[in-house]
């Protein structure tokens, strides 16, 4: 059985009471800092990328790395197998 609405209002009647209503929203208002802070940090982070990319493409002097494939090793025969020996026993 989960707890009654009157225990819910007990404990946050307590909450309040130990923590005061002043903690509480400068509490809020830390979190809400810490969001927006986050988002913005994660903008800042795609705009860097999005400038290195675009600072790397605007080079003239990249070099070009061509690649071949290389050709197939000719297969050799393979190898015959020692015949085992028999255990006795």
């Amino acid at each position: 059985m989960g707890p009654s609405w009157w225990q819910i209002l007990i404990v946050l009647v307590l909450f309040v009471l130990l923590f005061g209503r002043g903690k509480i929203s400068d509490l809020m208002g830390d979190v809400a800092k810490g969001i927006k802070s986050f988002k913005t940090g994660l903008a800042d982070d795609g705009e860097e990328k999005a400038e290195a990319g675009t600072a790397a493409a605007k080079t003239s002097d990249q070099k070009v790395i061509e690649h071949e494939t290389p050709a197939p090793k000719p297969r050799s025969k393979p190898r015959a197998r020692a015949p085992r020996k028999q255990k006795s026993g």
